[in-house]
């Protein structure tokens, strides 16, 4: 039988909503074979951190490794999905229903993703809840908002956190058809040398006795 599939990334394309004053994502057609080449190829133009993507340590920390050397495995395991719509601003440890012996965690905090426009009141993760989670042994975090800190914080304490436990963070998923539950995850970076991030696909699968 094969497992079901949920695909939480997002789809890359002109109009993305990208974090206000970072990059916008275009696209440009180099090679057209309407125009004679044997072959199409694009080049294009993105941030890092466009779409699902996954944070390195380097992002917020000068000495922090860069994305192409981190480990993968925290990227490709066994999860738990939180369902924190309707918690406030901040997810809060009491918000946290039991994990079990999850060591990924995602939180879906909207009733529908923003495909096409940029939210600014999202809600974020209490730098407190990550504390907990990481002497629970947690290894990764994944938030459906655009980062785990508040938008509008300059002291980033939940980005210290996560950096104090050595915690990888995924930011900007989709989780509108997720219910609260166990999955496998697979949101494997690319090896971007000095890179602060990078864009992933990734994608959720069943696991069948959950």
């Amino acid at each position: 039988m094969t497992s079901r599939i949920w695909d939480i990334s997002q789809p890359l394309r002109p109009s993305l909503p990208v974090w206000p004053g970072d990059t916008a994502f275009t696209q440009a057609r180099t090679w057209q074979m309407e125009e004679g080449s044997p072959v199409n190829v694009s080049a294009l133009t993105l941030s890092t951190h466009s779409g699902a993507h996954a944070d390195a340590p380097l992002h917020y920390s000068p000495k922090g490794p860069d994305i192409a050397s981190v480990g993968l495995e925290p990227y490709l395991g066994e999860c738990f999905v939180v369902d924190a719509r309707g918690v406030g601003s901040l997810v809060e440890v009491g918000d946290l229903p039991h994990l079990g012996s999850a060591d990924r965690v995602l939180f879906r905090t909207f009733d529908t993703f923003p495909h096409d426009e940029w939210v600014d009141d999202t809600t974020a993760i209490a730098a407190e809840t990550i504390e907990w989670l990481g002497v629970q042994g947690v290894k990764l975090i994944g938030i459906d908002g655009p980062s785990i800190d508040p938008q509008s914080s300059k002291t980033m304490d939940a980005h210290k956190a996560v950096l104090k436990h050595d915690i990888r963070v995924l930011e900007g998923l989709v989780l509108d058809d997720v219910e609260e539950g166990r999955y496998e995850l697979i949101a494997l970076p690319l090896p971007i040398v000095s890179g602060d991030a990078s864009p992933v696909r990734a994608i959720l699968r069943e696991i069948s006795d959950a």
